[in-house]
């Protein structure tokens, strides 16, 4: 899919284009309103700005058009009347409801209008291709892309019209559309291999952490919540920080080391959003997988956005499905200094007994029970051992070397004294060996 978008260096003014959304008759318009609210802010981060909203009240989506006859009408007037190019639904639309809504579109003698109609899933992959920085994430999303895209790969008049069988409609051989779904095809495969080789690299990179023993932290939560924010203030790591959706695709992971001495690793990972699509989960794997194989969890929460609890859902939804939902969590509500009216996000929702922060990323205001609790986490069971391996027991020592940290080794003719931090589960493994035990 190409950008629809273009940058602000070549940009004279801003994509102007039409939001679409149908509210279901007696569910909560607040609901849908918030989410256009956050197809908004989505089509400003890409580069445009909204001229108008279209909502109806239906009881489910039109199967031709998403959108009844009358909204159809309503909809070129206002693309019409706003010379906008672009229709952004609130939703994701299949590849005839896309046709359809064009073609519709372009009838009508006073008010035809070419648009291009493209739905929340697409919009949200255009962000990706303009955020996306590292070859790994640049291969990502452009798998995404065309895993979305192909099946709505649809042709327009002749040259991309596909060929039937009967009378009048054959054709000397492949036509232009069947060439262009078999090229994306190739490449789909191509950029599959290309990702499984990456995958493959980043697990020797995290099979690297492993062995240095440090406590893997991973800093999640929904898009925009202030993950990098807090990276850079904690590590200097220089990330890109802005007050945008989807400013950071790219993992990025910084040693920090905490007031008692302990080294952790802390991972900036991509933001999550409500209706994700699932494609797009599967192509950003080996970069979510950050989240699945860490140790905890730093769960970034906007405090300042009135959605932020049901931001939250979404968080804890996806994590659960990540394979990261039974990982320790601390919960931090950031942007504290953004409130005026006291803490929007309501603390009771996430109930008793969670490990809870109010600070600020920017400011640095309440930094210190953040580390406070990071150091919780740090010391998740670890303590120095004293252990005698003997000799016919020394394959143990892997265990040690895989999971302690700061190893000290000393063989005798009775086998090996070390002494290391290592964690509860080796503790339990090793239970036999500890002197004084």
């Amino acid at each position: 899919m190409e950008n629809i978008f273009v940058t602000n260096e070549e940009r004279e003014e801003k994509t102007a284009a039409v939001l679409v959304s149908v509210f279901p008759k007696g569910e909560d318009p607040e609901e849908y309103e918030a989410s256009l609210d956050e197809l908004e802010r989505l089509l400003e981060t890409a580069g445009g700005e909204c001229f108008a909203r279209l909502i109806q009240n239906k009881d489910r989506p039109d199967n031709a058009t998403y959108i009844g006859s009358g909204k159809i009408e309503e909809l070129r007037t206002l693309c019409h009347t706003g010379g906008c190019e672009l229709v952004i639904f609130d939703a994701e639309l299949s590849p005839s409801q896309i046709r359809n809504i064009e073609n519709e579109l372009s009838r009508g003698e006073d008010k035809k209008v070419e648009a291009t109609v493209i739905d929340r899933s697409m919009l949200i992959l255009d962000i990706f291709a303009l955020h996306a920085v590292t070859g790994e994430g640049k291969a990502q999303v452009e798998l995404a892309q065309l895993k979305y895209t192909a099946p709505r790969l649809i042709g327009k008049g002749k040259q991309l019209s596909r060929l039937g069988g009967g009378i009048g409609t054959r054709g000397p051989g492949e036509t232009k559309l069947e060439q262009d779904r078999r090229h994306l095809a190739r490449r789909a495969a191509a950029l599959e291999k290309e990702i499984e080789e990456m995958a493959r690299s980043r697990e020797v990179q995290r099979k690297q952490r492993d062995n240095t023993g440090m406590i893997k932290i991973a800093i999640a939560g929904y898009t925009n919540a202030g993950k990098s924010t807090l990276l850079n203030r904690l590590t200097d790591a220089g990330i890109l920080a802005e007050d945008k959706l989807f400013a950071t695709l790219d993992p990025t992971t910084r040693k920090y080391t905490l007031p008692s001495g302990n080294d952790i690793l802390l991972t900036d990972t991509v933001g999550f959003i409500r209706n994700l699509p699932h494609h797009l989960i599967k192509a950003f794997k080996s970069t979510l997988d950050e989240v699945k194989y860490a140790d905890a969890v730093v769960v970034m929460i906007d405090a300042s956005d009135s959605q932020s609890a049901s931001q939250l859902e979404v968080t804890e939804s996806l994590l659960s499905e990540l394979g990261a939902g039974d990982k320790p969590i601390v919960y931090v509500l950031n942007k504290c200094d953004k409130l005026e009216g006291g803490v929007v996000f309501p603390p009771n929702v996430l109930g008793g007994g969670k490990s809870l922060v109010m600070m600020s990323a920017l400011t640095g205001e309440g930094m210190d029970s953040l580390i406070e609790k990071l150091e919780g986490v740090a010391s998740m069971g670890k303590k120095r051992v004293e252990l005698m391996i003997p000799n016919n027991k020394l394959s143990l020592i892997d265990i040690i070397y895989k999971n302690g940290s700061d190893i000290q080794v000393d063989y005798t003719p009775e086998g090996a004294e070390i002494s290391a931090v290592l964690d509860a589960a080796s503790i339990g493994k090793l239970s036999d060996y500890i002197k004084g035990e």
